[in-house]
């Protein structure tokens, strides 16, 4: 089958190529900052206008086990979560946590391009195709972010706004135990999407490189998400965040 014509093909070799190419890249010293910014997706008036949510108005039946849910996520954050990160980043060398992060990024694209097809979005599905086609022969699948330094667009699709575009609605608000805030919609969406990637992850890697996948998928994402829990010192909140999700998943599905 497909996975075993790439095992053999000796993915430690490309892993070892490509950390070699980064080791290069990396002694080269640090690059200059960029001091323009493109426009945010979300701007003030996109979020203060009729598509935004009502804070007041946020469907959460659930509320108090969803409290809970969130009171059990940021001690595991704060216990768990964080001190792995940190360790992380402190043993592990910088060129191999950007290199596992290309890689898991192109899983992801793969997913918008799903996503992006089912939505009937050509535009999206040549962007994101094209970035898993490069990244995945003259990147080393995907482990040298090549589209990027060629300026690909990155769209991000999931499920969830799938759903949403075919007109389901998202439902009441959600917390999940470890992966925080989300809807009804959107967690049956990281259904299909995990199933995907699974797929492809059975195609290319061996079985113990599969084995470790969530672990270092789940490192790899907090690492790259700067929010922390508590960091306002508020008491209340949950409903900022409630907010602020819902608003975002409504404009992610309408953008």
């Amino acid at each position: 089958g497909g996975g075993t014509v790439m095992t053999n093909f000796s993915l430690p070799r490309i892993i070892l190529l490509s950390l070699a190419l980064f080791v290069g890249a990396c002694s080269s010293g640090p690059q200059p900052q960029p001091t323009e910014y493109a426009e945010p997706i979300f701007t003030l008036d996109r979020v203060r206008s009729a598509e935004s949510v009502d804070p007041q108005q946020a469907y959460d039946p659930w509320e108090g086990m969803n409290q809970r849910i969130y009171n059990f996520n940021y001690h595991f954050d704060q216990k768990v979560f964080l001190p792995v990160v940190r360790g992380w980043r402190t043993v592990v060398p910088r060129f191999i946590r950007v290199g596992l992060n290309n890689f898991l990024n192109n899983l992801r694209d793969i997913v918008t391009v799903a996503n992006s097809i089912l939505q009937l979005a050509p535009e999206k599905t040549f962007q994101s195709s094209g970035r898993v086609v490069v990244n995945s022969t003259v990147g080393l699948l995907g482990i040298i972010d090549v589209a990027s330094m060629l300026d690909f667009p990155r769209p991000k699709e999931d499920f969830g706004q799938t759903l949403g575009r075919w007109g389901v609605g998202k439902g009441p608000y959600l917390v999940i135990p470890f992966l925080g805030p989300s809807n009804l919609r959107d967690a049956f969406g990281y259904i299909p999407d995990l199933l995907l990637v699974n797929a492809v992850n059975d195609e290319i890697l061996s079985k113990p490189l599969r084995a470790t996948y969530f672990i270092f998928n789940a490192i790899d994402t907090r690492s790259h998400v700067p929010f922390r829990y508590h960091e306002t010192g508020s008491a209340f909140e949950y409903d900022p965040v409630r907010w602020l999700y819902s608003t975002k998943r409504d404009l992610d599905v309408i953008k």
